[in-house]
């Protein structure tokens, strides 16, 4: 005889404790008994702070259930009543919106359907259309949120009914984006409307580095490709502001609104008010120089805009060379004026005007165009312009932030300012080495910090250099210098690595940024390298016995020991620099403790913001007595 079990028991029993008869047959009660309620969460518009839709939400009635929805959705996936399950909460969240009236507000409703539903009913379309027609709602401002947590198993299937969804009328958001199954296959199959990043990425994104670069990237690329983009699980102001900066259109999270039975459209917080004025140069660096910086926002075309429109516009603006097809902050392509003027307009027997007068820009424009980030270097986007094919080598430049459009520069500004940049570093190199001095250093470390790249600063210091100085002369202290830069140029050359940086602050002091896998292994072989100049450096005599005598400071014979080398190394893996300020500052520090101890020496710091001491790196690597 079967044991019968009461809701309460399904509700808390665990999964094995049911035969599998038993517990879909209490799935279906709980689901007939209304064990199950809708709550709203807001969506928020980055804009303006306004709701720009709600999230209806599936919750348990019975509180006193250790069983949350998530278990119940596995349970109703081993037993086979998913499909039966999810239908009955897309019922309810239409229902209770509908209630709720939501047709009376412009928000937009979202509602979540898993992969495995649609796929096994391939005509989930039509018993939506059935609950939109009886409930009175518009299927134009209903998102379906698919989530990506689940695999797929039959794609064809799968994207047949997500088209079918979406030449209906309805919109597609891709839920939990990053950790699940699909990830970019699912992205390019359902070319959704909106992108839902995962919390996962958003809790702590303004602390951690890998995850803003990770958020910043889906970003762009949504952007790109015209899906909006969702940040849920904002939980901190920190977090709030750091995606609001990133460009990032809508917002959602406990910090904002928790879920609720009604339609509260009031935000905990005041989203507009913590706005502010974002800067325009990229990261604050003024002496840094990105195509953001010199990027211009031109008069644009839409794609919609007449063959006359667009002839026009180019006329009444006769300084440029090409316009920007723009819509939704989103670049589709460019009209290139000469191209245009003879191609369109012209025409191979001069009918161009007559044969296009119906077109639109959009049927005219050119999709091959450059279109980069504003935090990419001048240098870096020359470089890709002289990749491009002869034709389209004078076109401007198209720049964006986070994938929206930001603005064009022409190819003259941009040869202008790597020209400028580059008499500048000239300028700017050390005499004695030939190597980057203070302000290219600077540059350079603005730019990684402004593109957000991890590396490690390798501070490399000449112990007793002064004493040397003094007993050796000037000439052969300037030999020194001169050995140790190409030393250090030589070892990074080895690498074949174009990440690795070197410089020359001054005087005996030298800066390294590499990589921070490799950092350690380069600092052991420049001072490798190093020793074996030893015996040039200080002749025979004093190289066998170890040492040299000099007077000191205060007019006293003194015995120093032959040169070495202290390095100090920060890694921006464990901190998180605010400029190139505070990286200086922790570098000094780092290389102090470094050159507090006897002869060779590497100290790389491992504090994480915690005003601990700097410790060495490796007890093997640490220390290198010479």
């Amino acid at each position: 005889m079967k044991m019968k079990w009461t809701l309460d028991d399904m509700l808390t029993k665990k999964p094995n404790d049911f035969d599998l008869g038993d517990e879909r047959e209490h799935i279906y009660r709980l689901i007939d008994s209304n064990a199950l309620t809708i709550h709203f969460q807001p969506i928020y518009s980055s804009k303006d702070g306004s709701v720009y839709s709600y999230e209806a939400l599936t919750r348990l009635i019975r509180t006193s259930s250790e069983l949350n929805i998530g278990e119940l959705f596995e349970r109703a996936k081993a037993t086979n009543t998913l499909s039966l399950l999810d239908s009955a909460c897309q019922e309810n969240a239409l229902v209770k919106a509908s209630q709720a009236g939501i047709s009376k507000t412009d928000a937009y409703l979202f509602i979540n359907i898993c992969p495995e539903t649609i796929t096994d009913n391939p005509g989930w379309c039509e018993i939506t259309d059935h609950y939109i027609r009886e409930w009175g709602l518009s299927k134009d401002k209903i998102v379906l949120e698919i989530t990506e947590e689940s695999a797929i198993s039959n794609y064809d299937v799968f994207n047949k009914v997500v088209r079918k969804f979406k030449e209906t009328g309805y919109k597609i958001a891709i839920d939990d984006f990053g950790v699940g199954y699909g990830g970019l296959k699912m992205l390019s199959i359902i070319e959704p409307d909106y992108v839902k990043i995962d919390r996962h990425f958003i809790s702590d994104v303004d602390k951690a580095l890998i995850k803003h670069n990770l958020v910043d990237a889906i970003t762009t690329v949504c952007h790109r490709l015209g899906i909006k983009v969702i940040a849920e699980g904002i939980e901190t102001e920190q977090e709030l502001k750091h995606v609001m900066n990133m460009g990032i259109d809508l917002l959602q999270g406990f910090y904002l609104q928790r879920p609720a039975p009604g339609l509260n459209d009031q935000a905990k917080v005041e989203i507009c008010s913590l706005q502010g004025k974002k800067p325009d140069n990229y990261g604050n660096f003024p002496e840094s120089v990105f195509v953001g910086d010199i990027a211009v926002k031109r008069d644009c075309l839409c794609p919609d805009s007449s063959l006359m429109e667009a002839f026009n516009t180019l006329i009444s603006n006769s300084e440029f060379r090409c316009m920007p097809v723009i819509e939704d902050e989103r670049i589709f392509g460019i009209i290139n004026r000469q191209r245009f003027l003879e191609n369109q307009m012209l025409g191979k027997c001069g009918y161009g005007s007559a044969l296009n007068y119906r077109k639109r820009v959009k049927d005219l424009m050119e999709t091959q165009f450059l279109a980069v980030e504003g935090n990419v270097s001048i240098e870096d986007v020359a470089r890709m312009i002289r990749l491009r094919r002869v034709e389209y080598l004078y076109d401007d430049v198209s720049v964006t932030k986070n994938g929206k459009y930001l603005g064009s520069v022409t190819i003259s500004e941009l040869l202008a300012a790597v020209t400028e940049k580059s008499i500048s570093l000239a300028r700017n190199a050390n005499p004695l080495t030939g190597l980057p001095g203070n302000k290219s250093i600077s540059e350079e470390i603005n730019k990684r910090l402004t593109q957000n790249i991890h590396f490690d600063i390798c501070y490399i210091d000449l112990d007793n250099f002064k004493p040397y100085n003094d007993n050796y002369g000037f000439e052969k202290g300037d030999c020194v210098l001169r050995t140790l830069g190409q030393i250090i140029e030589e070892t990074v050359r080895g690498q074949q690595h174009d990440f690795n940086f070197i410089g020359h602050i001054g005087g005996d002091d030298f800066i390294l940024l590499a990589h921070p896998n490799k950092s350690m292994t380069l600092c052991n072989m420049l001072i490798e390298s190093f020793k074996s100049k030893l015996r040039e450096f200080h002749g025979e005599d004093d190289y066998e016995r170890g040492y040299y005598e000099s007077v000191s400071r205060k007019g006293h014979p003194e015995r120093y020991h032959l040169l070495s080398l202290s390095i100090g190394v920060v890694s921006t893996e464990i901190y998180k620099i605010e400029s190139f300020a505070h990286l200086a500052s922790i570098a000094t520090d780092v290389k102090k403790a470094a050159k507090s101890k006897e002869g060779f020496s590497i100290v790389r710091d491992k504090r994480m913001n915690c005003g601990q001491d700097p410790v060495d790196d490796n007890s093997d690597n640490g220390r290198l007595d010479g």
